[in-house]
């Protein structure tokens, strides 16, 4: 039934005042939990709006923005839709952003993105390996988890992006992860280090 209220809701969160634009946007994130929802969501248009909400909106209008764009991100086919509305640069300025307060959110989504193509490409263009080898340095233990995960996408069967990580001095970090990260992290890193190892070996 809601459903059929999206084109509505996706034209408050294109041109209404800010407080309608943030509660179109957790309205979205609600429907978007339907699967079928997140394609007619993605289909709508609604995707660009939430991007530019993310980076214009008050706390609660990023945080909601940022959930209804990972739910609709799960589904493949809004992955290169969010890359086109801009959100890989929109994401890294949160991973830049002194204050941290949505690194998690900014980690997740990166995270989903990362098995699209079109994503991974974007990503590096924007020079997301060192920002991600940064937060394994310094990150918390989840922060780290979820960068080494990246990492480890943007690097299986891309030789030139773990190039880039052994440029980048990734070894020492992510041997740092293998110390004491979580299980996943640990995990994801030990991959990355193969990898690396590999590299050094051709």
């Amino acid at each position: 039934m809601l459903a059929g209220a999206i084109p509505s809701i996706v034209q408050v969160l294109r041109a209404g005042s800010m407080e309608a634009r943030e509660n179109a946007a957790a309205t979205l994130f609600s429907l978007s939990l339907g699967d079928e929802n997140k394609i007619i969501i993605g289909a709508s248009g609604a995707i660009p709006a939430l991007v530019d909400l993310l980076q214009t909106g008050s706390t609660r209008g990023k945080k909601d923005a940022a959930t209804a764009l990972f739910n609709l991100c799960i589904y493949q086919g809004n992955k290169g839709r969010a890359v086109r509305a801009g959100i890989i640069s929109a994401l890294l300025k949160m991973l830049m952003d002194s204050s941290h307060f949505m690194v998690d959110e900014a980690l997740t989504i990166l995270s989903v993105l990362a098995s699209c193509q079109e994503a991974k490409v974007a990503m590096v263009k924007a020079s997301t390996i060192p920002v991600l080898i940064d937060l394994l340095r310094t990150g918390l233990p989840r922060n780290k988890e979820n960068a080494a995960a990246i990492l480890l996408s943007l690097c299986k069967r891309d030789a030139e992006n773990v190039g880039c990580m052994s440029r980048l001095g990734a070894v020492i970090p992510l041997t740092e992860v293998v110390r004491s990260g979580t299980e996943r992290a640990k995990r994801k890193a030990t991959s990355l280090l193969e990898l690396l190892n590999r590299l050094n070996k051709q």
